[in-house]
């Protein structure tokens, strides 16, 4: 959207908005539009689902931002398009590029703007930027700066027309893919370190058990070289410290089933007296 919003802003003539269609966001809920469509609506620009419909509309150039799927040949050879890609490539192609390299622990990351090709974020890079990775930073307000970092590079590279970007330059580097996160990749496995799991925390999407009902893990903060006292195995709960398998992973906001997100001391307090306090126990999941 902040793509959107800038080339707007800078005067760029917006043929048409390619989003997904309408969908229910709630149980029961109406359709809605995306926030991109609506964004798009509300700039009183034409909006459609069908990729298609952008080789009928005599724009220069495509411009796609986290569209997540694989442009087909017959649209590129219709009509040029560039990419606004949320890593520095060739590192980290693919769906989830600033999930992984927070899962990765990479202090840097950053945004390329490149010719879009058939093939998997392949394309050569007209121009890019590198964004700090912060310490702790969590996956949301990371993407939210690489969005506006990358809105800011396309402007820029659209400054002297679409005659001006470029050939763009190729590649270099050993790739690495960002596959999409899976679910069982965000349960914390308490048997590894501490700082591996305060990243898959970051994701904003981490869980555990207590007792066989889930519980998610929405901030924490690693302590490799702590040991909480009484804490004998991976897991083990102490106050809000964990033990994991290299140091105590210290919970500070979780989400119990069925409820909002509460600060971690208060929901420790709340648990009933004799309440498993082991996490992720196998035997609580059956």
């Amino acid at each position: 959207m902040p793509a959107l919003r800038a080339l707007v802003d800078a005067g760029h003539d917006v043929a048409v908005v390619v989003s997904r269609a309408d969908a229910r966001r709630g149980r029961g809920a109406e359709r809605s539009p995306s926030a991109v469509k609506q964004a798009a609506l509300d700039f009183g620009l034409p909006v459609t689902d069908r990729l298609d419909d952008v080789t009928g509309v005599g724009a220069e150039l495509g411009v796609v931002v986290a569209y997540g799927r694989i442009v087909p040949r017959s649209v590129l050879d219709a009509l040029p398009m560039v990419n606004v890609h949320f890593s520095l490539l060739p590192r980290w192609r693919g769906a989830a590029p600033v999930e992984r390299a927070v899962l990765a622990g990479d202090g840097d990351t950053g945004v390329c703007l490149m010719r879009l090709e058939e093939g998997l974020d392949t394309g050569p890079v007209v121009s890019s930027v590198v964004v700090r990775v912060g310490e702790r930073e969590h996956v949301s307000p990371l993407r939210a700066r690489l969005a506006v970092a990358g809105a800011g590079l396309l402007v820029d590279a659209l400054a002297h027309g679409v005659e001006g970007l470029g050939p763009g330059e190729p590649q270099r580097g050993e790739p690495t893919y960002a596959d999409k996160v899976r679910m069982d990749e965000l349960r914390l496995d308490w048997v590894r370190p501490a700082a591996e799991l305060e990243r898959v925390v970051r994701l904003d999407r981490a869980w555990t058990t207590v007792a066989g009902r889930r519980l998610l893990v929405l901030d924490a903060v690693a302590h490799p070289d702590r040991s909480p006292p009484g804490a004998d195995a991976p897991g083990v709960l102490v106050g809000t410290e964990v033990r994991t398998g290299g140091g105590v992973l210290e919970l500070l906001v979780v989400q119990p089933a069925g409820r909002t997100p509460v600060g971690a001391a208060e929901w420790r307090r709340g648990l009933r007296h004799g309440a498993a306090t082991r996490l992720g126990d196998e035997e609580a999941d059956r």
